[in-house]
């Protein structure tokens, strides 16, 4: 097994793009990435590549040789999808992939494009990482969905719609910074509050937004590094992937995400490390309450105590463990098939010192990511540390 680097990270603005194609978003992201990390098109091996909803807000199959050609690479390339998580899992192949030796330069990331269509085609592309015959045709949506959670977790553990309006308050601020984020905008805990419901406990800013962008990332193994002299400081030392069932109605508990339990377990025995090691965590905060379910699958709190993280000051900015410095979903935006690749690429810059938020984070050596698909049936963990 090798060291797996991350050599370079390229991101598009997100936001609401209707007027470009998806191969645009992902050959400006690519070639950010390129130019980020000093490596050659030619020396890719291999192309992994995040896309959900596609084929119906493109009508695009077969994408994974389109973005090849955008992205300037001439080599096998291969399109992963989980949901919301797709991106995620085409890094974690990438990584693996470096890892075993079977590659030394993988190209991973991802791309949605999604506000060309009208609220109501959104809502149905989206609705399709739901069970389609238990939820989907009951008229289940993914507002309703994490609706749902919510509810059980306050029934379970208690809380309410003010401590998720302080998570929703924390990521729009950490927001503001950040050059990339859809929403750079400071929303209180008050206006959190008084803002219109979307399907109760869920109010408007609970919600992240629809959102166009891509995200893309060159891995190298420690030995190309070495040889092509490249500044490459942080590294993937864990990965892990979990599952968990479809619809909502056959889980055991709808208060917490064993899919996400597994992925974290997992990623942290890759690593050799444990939740006390890390330092900072970008989180898939589609909604308010997932950033408090992922913080407790995490083991950054235990179950019940995630719900009041961002209102004690424990995962803001300058809190204990800083959680979506980004933004997160929520204020920096969810173009689905790319946020996995997005938070790999702000942890590292947040890592390397050179993200508008890194001075919130000046010792930091550690950082997770967490990336969920639908109601977190899927999910994907990795974890990235400075180098030695």
């Amino acid at each position: 097994m090798t060291g797996v680097r991350v050599a370079g990270v390229g991101l598009t603005q997100f936001g609401s793009q209707p007027e470009r194609t998806g191969r645009d978003l992902f050959a400006e992201a690519a070639d950010r990435a390129f130019t980020d990390a000093g490596v050659d098109r030619d020396a890719v091996e291999e192309l992994n590549y995040g896309n959900f909803m596609g084929a119906l807000a493109e009508h695009q199959g077969h994408q994974a040789p389109l973005m090849a050609e955008a992205a300037g690479v001439r080599c096998p390339a291969t399109r992963y999808e989980s949901a919301c998580a797709s991106a995620g899992v085409a890094v974690r192949e990438a990584v693996r992939t470096v890892a075993a030796g079977d590659a030394d330069v993988v190209l991973a990331g991802g791309m949605e494009r999604m506000t060309n269509l009208d609220t109501e085609g959104a809502t149905e592309g989206l609705a399709i990482a739901a069970d389609d015959l238990f939820e989907v045709g009951a008229g289940v949506t993914f507002p309703g969905a994490y609706a749902l959670m919510a509810n059980a977790y306050f029934e379970a553990h208690g809380g309410g719609r003010e401590e998720l309006a302080h998570v929703a308050s924390k990521n729009h601020e950490n927001a503001l910074p950040n050059e990339y984020a859809q929403f750079r905008k400071a929303v209180s805990v008050e206006e959190a509050l008084a803002a219109p419901p979307v399907a109760e406990p869920l109010h408007l800013y609970d919600a992240c937004p629809i959102t166009d962008g891509a995200s893309a990332l060159v891995f190298v193994s420690e030995e190309y590094a070495a040889d092509n002299d490249l500044d490459a400081p942080v590294a993937v030392t864990g990965t892990g992937q979990g599952t968990d069932r479809m619809a909502l109605a056959d889980r055991a508990d709808l208060a917490s995400t064993p899919a996400a339990d597994d992925a974290a377990a997992a990623a942290y025995d890759d690593a050799g490390i444990g939740p006390d090691d890390v330092d900072l965590a970008e989180v898939h905060d589609c909604f308010t309450i997932a950033e408090v379910l992922a913080i407790e699958s995490l083991g950054f709190a235990e179950p019940g105590e995630g719900i009041a993280a961002a209102r004690d000051g424990h995962t803001t900015a300058d809190g204990d463990l800083p959680v979506n410095l980004s933004g997160g979903l929520k204020a920096k935006g969810h173009p689905v098939g790319a946020t996995g690749g997005s938070q790999i690429a702000e942890v590292t810059r947040l890592l390397r010192g050179d993200h508008p938020n890194s001075d919130h984070v000046a010792d930091a050596e550690v950082g997770v990511a967490h990336n969920a698909g639908g109601t977190v049936a899927s999910a994907v963990v990795h974890v990235l540390e400075v180098a030695e």
